[in-house]
């Protein structure tokens, strides 16, 4: 039996005609499974512990996008159970990362074929993340791309972000460590990875990869709002670690601070002043 957790809110309802295409490939197919849909945030990850904790449970896979994703594999964490993605939100990032297809039918067909494998989970200050958690430039154009995504989708909402955040940018001063050195400095983008994408596919760390049993930090220096254009092309591109003013370390633990931080923790803005993360190696079991 396979569990479907479907976020009826994804992708502006995106989710709901992906159920229904899903529903009658699998009725075709004869394979036993079963839909729910979440109510309110968290839900996903309840319902996922639940589906998890039945007998004969092959896989619960999430319908939606990153947000629904991130949630189910919380409900997932060190089950044992399989766990699935087919993308139908807005951005769909982590699925770039580990290859998941971004057409629903393909993604269901790639999880009846593979044998799940493992894949690292990062942890912030106790709690997990799946792809990439970010503070500086990719925060206040998330705060704007959430506007933008009620009437676009893909990597549109975060163009749209982007242009916005240009305007009323301001540095983050941060404290870092890592590898035990710790560093203070003001950049313009501070990320820790384990998945390589952001805003619908924007290779924000085009190195990470989340079986390797590290997580990537990729910090850029703050330059004068006039000159951040010239810096964006080279970023959609995948090409932020070319940049002469990026800083990109590779370890199993690091700590950020600042004050009143902005964090965008796959997708969801938290506000604190000090970050603590460290990878936790092959933690969730992934069809990909």
């Amino acid at each position: 039996m396979y569990t479907f957790i479907v976020n009826p809110a994804a992708g502006n309802g995106h989710a709901l005609k992906t159920e229904r295409l899903l529903a009658e490939q699998l009725h075709k197919m004869n394979v036993a499974h079963e839909f729910l849909h979440t109510e309110h945030p968290e839900h996903a990850t309840e319902l996922a512990r639940l589906a998890a904790a039945k007998d004969g449970c092959q896989g619960v896979i999430a319908v939606g996008g990153d947000g629904t994703a991130y949630e189910v594999a919380c409900g997932l964490m060190n089950s044992g159970v399989p766990f699935g993605i087919i993308p139908a939100g807005t951005g769909n990032d982590f699925i770039k990362t580990v290859d998941i297809p971004k057409k629903p039918l393909d993604a269901l067909q790639a999880i009846l074929d593979k044998q799940a494998r493992p894949v690292d989970v990062g942890r912030l200050n106790g709690r997990m993340f799946l792809n990439v958690c970010g503070t500086g430039f990719d925060v206040q154009t998330l705060e704007y791309t959430q506007a933008a995504k009620k009437y676009v989708r893909g990597i549109f909402p975060y163009l749209i972000g982007l242009v916005r955040a240009i305007f009323s940018y301001k540095p983050v001063h941060v404290q870092f460590t890592a590898d035990g050195e710790t560093q203070e400095r003001d950049v313009l983008l501070c990320s820790i990875a384990n998945g390589r994408f952001i805003g619908g596919g924007i290779p924000v760390c085009p190195d990470a990869r989340p079986d390797d049993g590290m997580l990537d930090m990729v910090i850029v220096e703050t330059k004068p709002r006039w000159k951040i254009p010239f810096y964006l092309p080279g970023l959609l591109m995948g090409k932020i670690d070319q940049f002469k003013i990026t800083t990109h370390k590779r370890c199993r633990s690091m700590t950020i601070a600042s004050k009143d931080m902005h964090l965008n923790v796959d997708g969801e803005i938290l506000y604190l002043d000090q970050a603590e993360f460290e990878v936790m190696p092959g933690k969730l079991l992934l069809f990909w």
